[in-house]
C-alpha cells in the first residue's frame, strides 16, 4: 500500500532532503522513524530536493508498507518521536501508482528578506541592512523570466540533469514594510535556480544589473555570468501542487 505524508521543516540543522554519506538529511530521518514505528524498512521518495538550510513549508513524500496504516495513530507517534523541526500534518493512501515527484504538477518557493536587523528570525529569512532596492525593476525583469525555457544560467554548476527547461507560471516580488519576499512557481526547478535567481534581480534593484542585461544573463546560459546565490536560510518550498486524482482522499483527513 502507497500512502503520502504531508510535512513540513525548518533546514538549518539539514544537509538537504535527500540522503547523503556522512550527513544528516530530512530523507534519512524520516526514513529511520518510519521504519522503527512500523517495524519494517522504509524508504521514502520526496516530490523534491531541497539543499543545505532550505526550508519546506509543504512538502510531501510517499513510502508502500505491506499493512493498512492508522494515519491519525502514525501522525501522533511521528510528531512525538522526530525532531521539534519536523512536523507531519497528514499521511493519506494514495493509488500504487501515484508518484511524489513525478506526478507534481507545479512547484512554489518563497524567498524571505529582512530589510535592516531582527534577533527573532536568523534562522529563517536573510537579513539586509542598508539597501535600497528598486522594487519596480526587479518585477519587471521578474516577468522577463516566463518569457524563457531555458535556465542554465541559474543551475548549479556541473548539474547532472538532462535539460534545463524549466516552466515558470508566476514570479513576483511584493514589500511588506521592511518585510521583502520573492515569490516564484514552475513546473520544475533546477539545482540552486531560485537563489540565483534572486540574487540575480537583487543585483537588478540596485542598478548593477539592468533589464537588459538581465535578458542578456539569460540567453547566455553561463552561470558566471548571473549574480551571486542568496543565501539559504531565507528559501522556502511553499506549495506542491497535484492532479485531484493524487489527492483524492487528502481532504478527508
Amino acid at each position: 500500500m502507497r500512502y503520502f505524508i504531508e510535512l513540513s521543516y525548518n533546514g538549518k540543522n539539514y544537509h538537504g532532503w535527500q540522503i547523503q554519506p556522512n550527513a544528516i538529511t530530512v530523507q534519512e530521518i524520516l526514513q529511520n522513524a518510519l521504519s522503527l514505528l512500523l517495524g519494517d524498512k522504509i524508504s521514502v521518495v520526496g516530490c523534491g530536493r531541497t539543499d543545505t538550510g532550505v526550508h519546506a513549508s509543504q512538502y510531501f513524500l510517499h513510502f508502500e508498507v505491506n499493512k493498512k496504516v492508522e494515519e491519525t495513530k502514525l501522525i501522533f507517534k511521528l510528531n512525538a518521536f522526530l525532531p521539534k523541526d519536523i512536523a507531519v500534518y497528514k499521511i493519506f493512501l494514495v493509488q500504487s501508482v501515484h508518484h511524489a515527484r513525478f506526478d507534481a504538477l507545479s512547484r512554489s518557493y518563497e524567498y524571505k528578506i529582512y530589510l535592516g536587523k531582527t534577533p527573532f528570525l536568523l534562522d529563517t529569512l536573510w537579513q539586509v541592512q542598508d539597501k535600497n532596492f528598486d522594487i519596480k525593476k526587479m518585477n519587471m525583469a521578474a516577468k522577463i523570466l516566463l518569457e524563457y525555457e531555458n535556465f542554465k544560467c541559474f543551475s548549479r554548476s556541473n548539474t547532472d540533469v538532462k535539460t534545463f527547461n524549466c516552466t515558470v507560471y508566476n514570479a513576483a516580488w511584493v514589500q511588506n514594510g521592511k518585510y521583502l519576499t520573492f515569490f516564484i512557481s514552475a513546473n520544475r526547478f533546477l539545482r540552486n535556480m531560485v537563489r540565483a535567481i534572486v540574487g540575480t534581480l537583487l543585483d537588478v534593484g540596485l542598478h548593477k544589473t539592468s533589464i537588459e542585461s538581465f535578458r542578456n544573463i539569460i540567453e547566455s546560459q553561463d552561470r558566471s555570468q548571473a549574480g551571486i546565490s542568496a543565501k539559504a536560510k531565507g528559501l522556502f518550498l511553499k506549495k506542491v501542487e497535484y492532479a485531484k486524482e493524487v489527492l483524492i482522499n487528502y481532504n478527508d483527513k
